[in-house]
């Protein structure tokens, strides 16, 4: 069953209530009285624990794979190559 907070409109007071998806909204604010309860929609967190997700997941760079590393050195390589000869040409 999900948990849902409520907040009254009126006084303010702030709290939580476990309901089934099928159950009515709850409109009676416990502690003034009035009907001036609001559901509050609020972020999900999601927390990522344990061994069961792939490199590829996130992009930081401690989750790139070995492959992806050589593969960008191999890029770095040739860009560094071409400045080089160009650099060599112009100079003659």
């Amino acid at each position: 069953m999900p948990i849902y907070t409520y907040r009254c409109e009126n006084c303010g007071v702030q709290f939580d209530r476990q309901q089934h998806f099928d159950e009515p909204l709850l409109k009676k604010c416990p502690e003034c009285g009035k009907h001036a309860l609001r559901k509050v929609f609020l972020p999900v967190g999601i927390v990522f624990k344990g061994s069961g997700f792939y490199a590829t997941d996130h992009r930081s760079p401690s989750g790139r794979t070995s492959k992806a590393k050589k593969e960008e050195s191999k890029t770095e390589s040739k860009t560094d190559e071409s400045k080089e000869s160009s650099s060599s040409s112009s100079d003659e």
